[in-house]
């Protein structure tokens, strides 16, 4: 049965190879199942909950690129678009994490709808291959500011002079002076090396360096255990009181999507403005998945010798769907969206060819399920080395961006530091496409433009006036 699903012999591999695959591929990447539930729970999701559903989404995305795509590629929660789901649309742009959800869904249903009626190729055709490449380094800026920033290494505040301008309450001279004299004196400052949960971090990413540059295997796990265990005699981590499955439930996220809720006007906007602003962001996880899972997929393949002579990868649209279709259930449960992980070429370079290693790691998935009771143990402190390098590895892109020219390096650059100076991945790709517009169409070549990138600019700007 298994040679007649997968192709086993064809594809010159064995069933003992193919799952000794899939445990490699799971341990690499199973950190996720500690760090997705702390980075949502932010919003006030039910951390066990989410460790559920990112558990169930994982699964479901891996067993369908195995079984759809015959590929040996695992799926789960993205990190960059759960940070995108948190600071941007949460905390920044006022959204509950249910209309959050809702938004998820949306770009699910999106990301099915461009794949099955080709538009996803016409985007992926239409945006230039520079700021496709300069999108992995800005999520991965974004990601490590987020780690340092929740690990207190880095603290960020708010400048005497930022101060002044956002306090419009500030009316008299003497309140004015005292604010700027007890204002920070810088806008990002070291931390406080003295607090135990900041010297657990540091700890936490020594150990995570020296295990990476080691190349052990499923290193960010081991990272996460280790620095988990020495937090508890500085009393950083605690130990709960009992072991009890069945109290953990997936019912505090499940089908909690508020649809109604994005288009209730709660601080004076207009109907018009909250479309606007959705639709803006429905485009914005859809597109940072598709590249994301886009770029994935080609690079991870392209490690087993998976690609056809032209450099295309077999079966792409149906290795799509199951990222689109593991967004979408994944939201119905209650996690971000679900992309095809990097770390995925751990588990072809130890031997995965075949949808058989996918199936491996989508039952390491679920099994997980039965870690949710201990899963809150693990803190901030033992999952923020694993945020800061994962950025440090996703800014390795940065090689192949081509900054021969000033007309090249603009959009790139600015698509990569608007997003962890602004905290938003959705306003460094809208930077990076206006100001690759402006440029195009001031060099005398704005028929080079594809007409659909004059479509998303006037969209991003819209939402920029409306706001």
């Amino acid at each position: 049965m298994l040679e007649r699903l997968f192709s086993l012999t064809k594809h010159n591999t064995s069933i003992k190879t193919e799952l000794l695959a899939g445990l490699t591929t799971f341990l690499t990447m199973s950190y996720i199942l500690f760090v997705n539930p702390s980075i949502l729970s932010q919003t006030g999701m039910d951390y066990s909950s989410v460790f559920i559903a990112t558990c169930i989404a994982s699964a479901l995305g891996t067993f369908l690129i195995g079984l759809l795509a015959n590929l040996p590629m695992a799926q789960a929660p993205g990190m960059g678009l759960n940070a995108f789901f948190t600071y941007t649309v949460v905390f920044s742009m006022g959204y509950s994490w249910q209309q959050g959800l809702a938004i998820i869904f949306l770009s699910g249903l999106l990301f099915l709808i461009c794949t099955v009626t080709g538009l996803r190729a016409i985007i992926i055709k239409a945006i230039p291959k520079n700021l496709k490449l300069a999108i992995a380094p800005g999520i991965g800026l974004f990601i490590a500011l987020i780690g340092l920033n929740n690990a207190g290494l880095v603290e960020v505040n708010q400048g005497p002079i930022i101060s002044l301008i956002l306090d419009s309450e500030v009316l008299q001279k003497d309140v004015l002076i005292d604010q700027v004299k007890n204002a920070p004196t810088q806008i990002i400052q070291f931390g406080k090396l003295s607090d135990p949960s900041v010297l657990l971090t540091a700890f936490g990413f020594v150990v995570l360096t020296v295990l990476m540059v080691k190349k052990i295997r499923a290193a960010m796990i081991w990272a996460i255990l280790i620095t988990t265990l020495v937090g508890i005699p500085l009393g950083v981590t605690v130990i709960p009181a009992s072991y009890d499955i069945s109290q953990i439930s997936l019912s505090p996220t499940f089908f909690k999507m508020d649809f109604a809720g994005l288009f209730l006007a709660d601080g004076g906007e207009s109907l018009s403005q909250l479309i606007l602003t959705t639709t803006i962001v429905i485009i914005s996880f859809t597109m940072v998945d598709l590249l994301d899972t886009l770029g994935t997929l080609l690079g991870t393949a392209s490690k087993g010798d998976l690609l056809d002579k032209d450099g295309n990868l077999p079966r792409m649209n149906k290795a799509l769907f199951a990222d689109a279709t593991a967004t979408t259930a994944g939201a119905i449960l209650g996690t971000s969206s679900v992309t095809t992980y990097i770390e995925s070429s751990s588990g072809i370079i130890a031997g995965g060819r075949t949808g058989l290693t996918s199936l491996s790691a989508g039952t390491l998935f679920l099994l997980g399920i039965f870690l949710a009771p201990i899963a809150g143990i693990v803190p901030v402190a033992a999952t923020s080395p694993v945020l800061i390098m994962v950025g440090i590895l996703m800014f390795d892109g940065i090689r192949k961006i081509d900054l021969s020219s000033i007309a090249s390096t603009i959009p790139a650059i600015l698509l990569i530091i608007v997003m962890p100076f602004t905290y938003s991945i959705a306003n460094g790709i809208a930077f990076g496409l206006m100001f690759y517009v402006i440029i195009q169409v001031t060099l005398g070549k704005a028929r080079e433009v594809h007409p659909i990138l004059y479509v998303l600019v006037v969209l991003f700007m819209l939402k920029y006036v409306a706001l």
